[in-house]
């Protein structure tokens, strides 16, 4: 058993993180200052006698005793990011050092939440580890990409400095149950506007490709990567199934049975064509893969938000 600190413990992949981690027999610390995350999503586990639920800002520094910590604290869609953009690279930078200088202390191991989004809009496809990226360092989208880059850095950095353990995650798109209605990113606005009968609102003429990791695929690759030995660069976790954005309005109409339609506006800013991760470091490595269909994940994905929106009193048009 060990004693492990999960930041961001209450949001999307944190919260799932932590259930795992609990499953396994560990006792585990649940950090979050409830910007994104959700106390609904930890309900569940509030009894558990393993758990520990603290509110606190990782910006700020914090004393407690640990033997890992994942860095998951931040804001991950574009709609939450951009809103305080300030302090998201605040989040990312600050909290990131807190974070180091805390497993430097007690002699943790910690694994950062980075992202694809550190490869901006690639001219390399599919994106590998090595490949450095093609981004705008000063557009509305940088406080979230050039955040996870200074992370990234940091975390190298007291490696090679102070002989900190560090694992580097580079997540791509992830998907499934405890996503927020409000998140903003396709599947979430997809699943619900396709369940409430909404136009399905679809950018450019919805060609750029993305890749979607259920979450318990995902979990699994954390874990593999946090307790692998003798690494420390980057790794891609993220399904290397490439989809258009309209191939997945498409499917999520099918399996939703939903009468809305399909609406096309102009590209956000800085907005990726492509977007797939190479695996091949993760296979070899940590001996992973994504393991759940599309098909099955969307599925568990759309019954989970019908739900929500149940609960909410919205009228589902399906």
């Amino acid at each position: 058993m060990k004693r492990i600190l999960v930041t961001g413990g209450a949001g999307f992949i944190g919260s799932h993180l932590v259930e795992y981690l609990l499953a396994q027999g560990h006792e585990v610390l649940s950090l979050d200052n409830y910007f994104t995350g959700s106390k609904e999503n930890l309900l569940h586990l509030r009894d558990h006698p393993r758990l520990e639920i603290i509110r606190h800002d990782v910006v700020n520094p914090l004393m407690v005793e640990v033997e890992e910590i994942y860095n998951l604290a931040c804001p991950a869609s574009p709609v939450h990011y951009q809103y305080n953009p300030v302090k998201t690279i605040k989040t990312n930078v600050m909290g990131t050092l807190n974070m180091l200088g805390l497993a430097k202390r007690v002699k943790a191991r910690i694994l950062q939440a980075s992202t694809s989004e550190v490869y901006g809009d690639p001219a390399v496809h599919p994106q590998t580890e090595d490949y450095w990226g093609h981004v705008n360092c000063i557009g509305i989208r940088s406080c979230y990409d050039e955040g996870k880059r200074a992370a990234e850095t940091l975390m190298m950095d007291y490696h090679r400095q102070n002989g900190v353990a560090v694992r580097i995650a580079r997540i791509f798109n992830t998907y499934g149950p405890r996503m927020a209605i409000n998140d903003g990113r396709v599947i979430s606005n997809f699943i619900v506007q396709a369940l409430c009968g909404e136009d399905i609102t679809v950018y450019g003429q919805g060609q750029q490709t993305r890749s979607f990791c259920y979450i318990s695929d995902l979990v699994a690759g954390l874990v593999r990567l946090m307790n692998t030995e003798d690494f420390e660069g980057p790794v891609n976790l993220g399904n290397p199934e490439e989809y258009t954005i309209l191939e997945l309005a498409q499917k999520i109409l099918e399996l939703t049975g939903s009468p809305a339609r399909l609406v096309f506006k102009p590209l956000p800013q800085d907005d990726p064509r492509q977007r797939c991760p190479d695996i091949s470091r993760a296979r070899k490595l940590l001996d992973w893969q994504p393991t759940v269909p599309l098909t099955h994940g969307l599925n568990e994905t759309i019954r989970y938000f019908a739900e929500k929106l149940r609960q909410q009193g919205r009228k589902l048009a399906v």
